[in-house]
Order: structure tokens, then C-alpha cells, then sequence
């Protein structure tokens, strides 16, 4: 295999010593554009929740849910029983809750990770006698084929409409946890 595909050659005057250093340097500098531009993500993210959030406590009560707390990155700890997660927006009264996820650009595996998440809400309440009904909604500002999936796992869905959004009640009846 001595043709030139198979070669192994290098500028004039570089050794493997200098080429290996550059290519560590570049992988440096790839990291750290990474990591800005996950932070920038995330800082997109939270914008989109806070212009959702305000609003969702009024549109669901408007929906008939009467909602009279609401908080945003809500969490839930329990080291005992292994459970840890964060709700983007947690809504609730004395005998319902809503876990809302927000998503800047809402996937299928946004969606079965905010089923997930229901499932360790509703044994965390177990485990603490509480029997409240938990309910879900997924919210995107980009929504594509994932429409009718979150509308078909029992989830409200919430999107842009025009200045403000609009919720989309989940096909049949909202599942609860």
C-alpha cells in the first residue's frame, strides 16, 4: 500500500509532536464554543418561559382549572427514594396539579421525559400520602411532528399564537397520574 492515499504526510518542517499540539489546542477551543453557545441556549430557554409562565395560571383557569398557586423551576428532592427533577412551571390547588415542561424547540424525547417525570411525581405524592391528580402539558415555541404525540400521551399543549399562546387540549381525556 505504498500509494499516496495510504501515506501518512504532514506540512514541511511539522512533526507528529506539533500537529498532535494544534489538534489539542483546536479541540480546546472547540469545547469552549460549546459551552457558550449551550449557555446561550439555555439563556434562550429561560426566555421562553418567561413568557409563558406568567400567563398559564389565568389560561388554565379560564380552561376551568382552578390553579391558585403557581412557581417556576419547582423542584422535587427525595436522596431517600431516589427521586430528583425540576418542573419548568408547577401549578396546583388542593387537589390538582399541573407540571408544565417548556421547551424552546419541543421534541419526541422532551415529551416522554416529561412522562417520565409524572411517573416520579406521582410515587414522590405516594410515598407522601398526598392523592392529588397530577395533570400534564409540554409547551414549545417550535412544534412540529411531536403535535399529536404530546396531544395523544394526554398532554395539554401550549404554543405561540400571535402575541400570546393558545393551549390545545390533549385528544379524549387529559391522563392523569
Amino acid at each position: 500500500m505504498g500509494d499516496a492515499q495510504s501515506q501518512q504526510t504532514y506540512p514541511k518542517g511539522l512533526d507528529f509532536e506539533q500537529v498532535w499540539a494544534a489538534l489539542m489546542e483546536n479541540r480546546e477551543q472547540i469545547k469552549e464554543i460549546g459551552k457558550r453557545l449551550g449557555d446561550f441556549t439555555n439563556s434562550f430557554g429561560d426566555v421562553v418561559e418567561y413568557m409563558i409562565a406568567p400567563n398559564l395560571q389565568e389560561k388554565f383557569n379560564e380552561l376551568g382549572y382552578d390553579f391558585q398557586e403557581a412557581s417556576t423551576k419547582h423542584k422535587v428532592r427525595d436522596k431517600k427514594n431516589d427521586i430528583s427533577f425540576e418542573i419548568d412551571v408547577f401549578l396546583q390547588n388542593g387537589d390538582t396539579a399541573m407540571l408544565v415542561e417548556i421547551k424552546t424547540n419541543l421534541t419526541i424525547s422532551d415529551i416522554n421525559k416529561h412522562l417520565i417525570r409524572l411517573e416520579k411525581m406521582r410515587k414522590y405524592a405516594d410515598l407522601r400520602n398526598d392523592r392529588r391528580h397530577f395533570l400534564g402539558a409540554v409547551a414549545g415555541i417550535v412544534v412540529d411532528d411531536e403535535r399529536e404525540y404530546a396531544l395523544n400521551q394526554g398532554f395539554f399543549l401550549i404554543e405561540p399564537s400571535g402575541e400570546n399562546f393558545h393551549i390545545t387540549l390533549p385528544n379524549g381525556k387529559p391522563k392523569e397520574w
